[in-house]
């Protein structure tokens, strides 16, 4: 090695070094009580490895007085020594619990980095320590230092016995840190998984006294308490069951229980929520991407030992184990709704009824999930919320869905054959119900689509001649709209009108906005897609040859009577008018309610006339 290239000792700037990992290294100050509180537990944990044979009461105490802008925590554990102080308190990075869990193999010890001590920093302007080792508890010491650089240590009085109180005297801005009530929320949920009770201020009830179903055998029904446990940890929405997360030996060692909430859609809103403890200390509160994506509707909260916090103890390293708790709990939830429809049926119905839109596309997720749901899952249509069975029953064997958003004459045509029509442009409804056509072997008619419209406007026998088609056309289409002679049910429906989707498509996609709106790849593969039409059709009048209403007209027309053309505005202007009632656009409503005026009049004059011919 040459002389440029001897090795020299970094040199660290320890103000700046602790400021960046006391103020940055967490995102909010609520992660100093948890740090401080969990420092209380692995102290007696300590306690119990290092001295067991005496008998002593573990509790962690927290008190905040306002007034003097203060938090204590207190704690019964193993308390320091004065070199223990110097060792741990004062040198970053350097931890005994970590030590200790390396020694002992013990998984109940918690801390992992020597960093949580410093978050005190972060809220306080001052932190003082007092505290007793069980080794020497006659021998008290205080610890004291402002921001964390500089500190000072003193003996003092002995304590009552061995333990430690940390006091956080607080930055102004962080205040409201020292109300009790606000203490109380905090560690409730902080906490509500460790095995020593956490007191706030005077209180007698610990904050964390909480029946842990999956802790320990409680007497009566397991759903119940599982149920009371879940309504008690819940945040934001009401579980409507429960339902454990076992150890799967093999991947991972997670315990715990989810739910499925009664809140929104997972169509507009994702709202799994599951928080995530490490050795019974709150360590991430959204942790939703271990939730399965489709399970939108799934709160819960588990343990683990087996899972790597980050450096700030907020968040989880996405390791091996991570990656085995994300399958383990996609099972979870997917054996906990098939426990659910077993043997729960009343919340099983609230599930369906509250998730049903979630739950069709999480059938399409899974295929374990596709099999439950596939005849149970509400579908919506045009009659309501049926499922894809009763879909099928009352389609005569076919499902039937509407691709449009509209409904609109498809769905006119739907009514009046007393035929459900599902609604396609409702999430996952139309992949759906083509999985459960294959599944079933059922046919599947998609209204709007080129094979849907085949098979509901069947071609007549023999085609109408150029000129009467021409002649129709010309009485019953307005621009953009596309006649098309046909046979459909029922007869007493003259036409119907169906818009070209791809041509609304191409419509919206080369509007002047669409740049703005849609992602240039989307817009790039939606244009290739939509090349194939020039856009100018933008509906297809069907016009029924098996309604008695159009074979009388053409008769009429072959016949050579004046009243032809009557009717054919007639039933051009019951087409504007169903168009207008069900949403669409196909001409001026008030000039087609102006046509059925005068086609009145003008049937009524043939009428007399016909009378006076008679007479």
């Amino acid at each position: 090695m040459s002389e440029a290239e001897k090795l020299r000792t970094t040199e660290v700037d320890l103000g700046g070094l602790v400021g960046v990992l006391a103020t940055h290294l967490y995102s909010t100050p609520l992660v100093a009580l948890r740090e401080l509180v969990q420092n209380a537990h692995d102290s007696h944990t300590r306690r119990r490895l290092e001295d067991p044979d005496t008998p002593y009461r573990p509790l962690i105490r927290v008190s905040g007085d306002p007034a003097a802008r203060t938090v204590a925590i207190e704690d019964t554990g193993a308390g320091l020594t004065e070199p223990e102080i110097h060792a741990y308190l004062a040198t970053v990075g350097t931890g005994y619990t970590r030590m200790l869990r390396d020694l002992t193999g013990d998984q109940d010890l918690i801390g992992a980095f020597g960093l949580g001590f410093l978050s005190a920093f972060s809220v306080a302007d001052e932190v003082t320590v007092t505290t007793a080792s069980h080794r020497e508890p006659h021998l008290a010491h205080r610890y004291r230092s402002r921001g964390g650089e500089r500190y000072g240590v003193e003996p003092v009085a002995p304590r009552p016995g061995p333990g430690t109180v940390v006091e956080l005297t607080l930055k102004p801005e962080h205040a409201h840190l020292a109300d009790e009530e606000a203490l109380r929320e905090v560690l409730r949920r902080y906490c509500v998984l460790l095995p020593i009770p956490v007191y706030v201020g005077t209180d007698e009830q610990p904050v964390n006294d909480v029946p842990v179903p999956w802790r320990q055998d409680l007497p009566g029904s397991p759903h119940l308490h599982r149920m009371r446990f879940a309504n008690a940890f819940a945040r934001s929405f009401e579980p409507l069951t429960a339902f454990p997360v076992t150890p799967a030996e093999d991947r991972t060692d997670a315990v715990g229980l989810l739910w499925v909430q009664d809140g929104g859609t997972y169509g507009s809103t994702d709202n799994r929520d599951l928080a995530v403890y490490l050795r019974g200390m709150l360590l991430a509160d959204d942790a939703r991407d271990l939730l399965p994506s489709w399970a939108g509707f799934i709160g819960g909260v588990i343990e683990s030992s087996r899972l790597t916090p980050t450096a700030s103890r907020e968040d989880l390293q996405r390791d091996e184990h991570y990656r085995a708790l994300q399958r383990a709990l996609a099972d979870a939830v997917v054996d906990g709704l098939y426990e659910t429809a077993r043997l729960h049926p009343n919340a099983w119905r609230r599930i369906l009824t509250r998730h049903g839109q979630d739950l069709l596309g999480a059938a399409l997720c899974d295929d374990r999930l596709f099999t439950l749901l596939a005849d149970d899952v509400p579908v919506p249509t045009s009659q309501g919320d049926l499922t894809a069975g009763a879909l099928r029953a009352a389609g005569s064997g076919a499902v039937h869905v509407a691709l449009g958003s509209g409904g609109g004459f498809e769905e006119m045509l739907y009514r009046a054959m007393q035929v459900p029509i599902a609604r396609g442009d409702r999430y996952a409804v139309l992949p759906f119900l083509r999985r459960y056509a294959q599944l079933r072997d059922c046919r599947i008619v998609e209204l709007g689509s080129e094979s849907g419209n085949r098979e509901l406007f069947r071609e007549p026998a023999a085609p109408l001649p150029a000129e009467e088609r021409g002649w129709l056309a010309a009485a019953l289409a307005d621009e953009g709209e596309e006649l098309v002679p046909a046979r459909f049910d029922p007869p007493g429906l003259p036409l119907v009108l169906v818009p070209d989707r791809e041509a609304e498509l191409k419509a919206r996609i080369e509007d002047d906005q669409a740049d703005a709106r849609i992602p240039s790849a989307a817009l790039r593969l939606a244009r290739a897609f939509t090349a194939r039409t020039d856009g100018t059709v933008k509906a297809r009048l069907y016009l029924n040859l098996a309604s008695p209403a159009v074979e009388d007209l053409l008769t009429a027309y072959r016949a050579g009577r004046t009243g032809a053309a009557t009717a054919a505005g007639l039933l051009r202007s019951l087409k504007v008018i169903m168009a207008a009632a069900s949403g669409s656009s196909a001409g001026d409503l008030g000039a087609a309610l102006g046509g059925v005026s005068t086609a009145v009049a003008a049937l009524t004059a043939d009428l007399s006339q016909d009378l006076g011919d008679h007479s």
